[in-house]
């Protein structure tokens, strides 16, 4: 469930409120670009300085965009480091009609493993939708085993995970234990971790190269290696560049130098440098996707 090439989306702000116009223009962009779905309100989206009103509009928008677009999946993030929030998040997307719902482990908490297991278990009990479970310990502070990810994958409706550790041998693990679509959470990752049985990818650099990212995830899940790799090293740049500074800076830079977006980021979150934003604008000319 849920393989292929799916975008943690920037979240566009003007003037220190959300812009739905320009939320709605990235999502057109990304599906004209072959994506398999759209993540907004995640990490990448800047979900943490995020209202809960925010949140709900944002994804009102993405979801008034794939109306008309048949077979894209709207997977929102809804987890935060409270599981009565996380509950409630959960259940506004369900509500608001999405396929599924992205849950990050908590965060500053640091929980144990136990703890990671009934936050889960909480959610999944209380709200029926597909959860995505969303690994990423150098943001969170904790990392999900893969052990308690084999107890989790038990529960129903618990169907995914976006493995974000940046370890191939934890994938590995989790694929060998589990029946779940594992993502990457990594997009240099994404290659190496569809080689041990990963299904795709919940990327960052699909932002901005979406039509690339898609051609080498459904190269690879076509039987078709030799091409995935040489997209995979062409992109190899962007991955590394999209990371010069904290995420979601440099991609929003990106984003914004494709007109698909403002760059606006919000405290405590400051625009890059002008020496990162020289080297992400040089990878994208390479690229050539601008000049």
């Amino acid at each position: 469930m849920f393989e292929g090439t799916h975008v943690a989306m920037v979240t566009d702000f003007k003037d220190g409120r959300l812009n739905i116009d320009g939320v709605k223009k990235l999502a057109k962009s990304l599906i004209d670009g072959g994506v398999n779905g759209l993540v907004p309100a995640g990490c990448t989206g800047e979900a943490a300085t995020m209202s809960v009103d925010e949140r709900a509009e944002m994804i009102k928008a993405v979801l008034e965009i794939k109306k008309d677009n048949a077979g894209i999946t709207v997977i929102p993030g809804t987890g935060t480091n409270a599981t009565a929030s996380s509950v409630e998040l959960t259940q506004m997307a369900l509500d608001m009609g999405a396929d599924a719902a992205m849950l990050i482990t908590p965060y500053y908490n640091k929980p144990t493993q136990g703890g990671l297991i009934k936050h889960y278990e909480k959610v999944a009990s209380s709200v029926k939708i597909p959860l995505v479970l969303y690994n990423v310990p150098g943001r969170t502070g904790v990392n999900m085993l893969p052990d308690t990810v084999a107890e989790l994958a038990r529960v129903d409706n618990i169907v995914a995970i976006k493995e974000a550790s940046g370890s191939i041998d934890q994938a590995s693990r989790i694929i060998r234990s589990t029946d779940l679509t594992v993502l990457s959470g990594d997009d240099s990752l994404t290659l190496p971790m569809m080689a041990v049985g990963a299904k795709g990818v919940v990327s960052v650099a699909g932002n901005v190269a979406p039509a690339l990212l898609s051609r080498m995830v459904k190269a690879f899940l076509e039987g078709k290696p030799d091409e995935a790799r040489k997209v995979h090293l062409e992109l190899l740049p962007l991955f590394h560049v999209l990371f010069v500074e904290s995420n979601p800076g440099p991609v929003k830079a990106a984003v914004e130098m494709l007109g698909l977006g403002t760059g606006e980021l919000r405290l405590p979150l400051v625009p890059v440098s002008e020496a990162s934003r020289t080297k992400v604008h040089a990878v994208l000319k390479d690229l050539g996707i601008v000049r």
